[in-house]
C-alpha cells in the first residue's frame, strides 16, 4: 500500500509494506462470527463458509483445530442464525422481484439450506404465478409489451428469458401468450382457489 509522506523532500511518499493479518484464535474467530451475523441475515451454511474462508486467509494460532461446527451450532441455538427464517425471507424477496421456483431453489441451495426448509420456502402456486406476472410486467413481456401480435421469434426470446429466471415452461408460455393483463390475473386467481 502506498502512503504519502508529506515530509519527504520529493513529496512522493514512502513504500510501506502491509503486515499480514494476525492468525485467528478462538476469541477472535467468535468475534468475527458475531460481527457477521449482526451485519447480515445469514444461514448456518453461509456462516460456516465465511468462517472457513477467514481461516484460509489468516491461518489459525489457537490450540488444536478451530471448531467451526461448535460456533455455528451455538449461534443457531442462541437464535442469531435461523435457517428457516432466512429461507422464507430470501424466497419471498426473490418472488417479489419476479424470479421463479428454480432460481429460488438454486439460491437457497447455495446458502446451504436443507431440502425440507427449501420446500417450505418455495411459496404457493399462486405466489409463483404472481412472480411470473411481476417479471413480465417489469420486462414488458406478453400483454405488457404494447404490441398486440408478437413476432414468434420475439415471443420465444421472452419465453427463454423467463426460463432463465427460473419459471417453468408452462408458466412462461402462459404469460407470454396471454391476451391481456386481466387474463393473467384470472390465471393467478385459479391457483389461489
Amino acid at each position: 500500500m502506498w502512503r504519502m509522506d508529506r515530509n519527504s523532500p520529493d513529496g512522493r511518499g514512502n513504500r510501506r509494506e502491509r503486515k499480514p493479518p494476525r492468525p485467528l484464535d478462538a476469541a477472535r474467530l467468535d468475534e468475527m462470527a458475531l460481527a457477521y451475523v449482526a451485519r447480515f441475515a445469514t444461514s448456518a451454511g453461509k456462516l460456516s463458509d465465511y468462517l472457513r474462508r477467514k481461516l484460509r486467509e489468516r491461518g489459525w494460532e489457537g490450540e488444536g483445530e478451530a471448531d467451526l461446527h461448535a460456533i455455528v451450532s451455538r449461534f443457531v441455538e442462541l437464535g442469531y442464525v435461523d435457517d428457516a427464517g432466512f429461507a422464507r425471507g430470501k424466497a419471498q424477496s426473490l418472488l417479489r422481484r419476479g424470479y421463479g421456483a428454480r432460481r429460488i431453489e438454486q439460491a437457497l441451495g447455495a446458502a446451504g439450506i436443507a431440502e425440507p426448509l427449501r420446500e417450505e420456502a418455495r411459496g404457493s402456486d399462486a405466489e409463483r404465478r404472481r412472480a411470473a406476472l411481476v417479471m413480465a410486467r417489469k420486462r414488458r413481456f406478453g400483454p405488457f409489451g404494447g404490441g398486440s401480435g408478437l413476432d414468434p421469434a420475439l415471443r420465444e426470446k421472452q419465453v427463454a428469458a423467463m426460463l432463465r429466471a427460473g419459471h417453468p415452461l408452462a408458466y412462461a408460455r402462459e404469460v407470454v401468450n396471454a391476451s391481456s393483463p386481466e387474463a393473467l390475473e384470472e390465471w393467478i386467481d385459479e391457483a389461489a382457489d
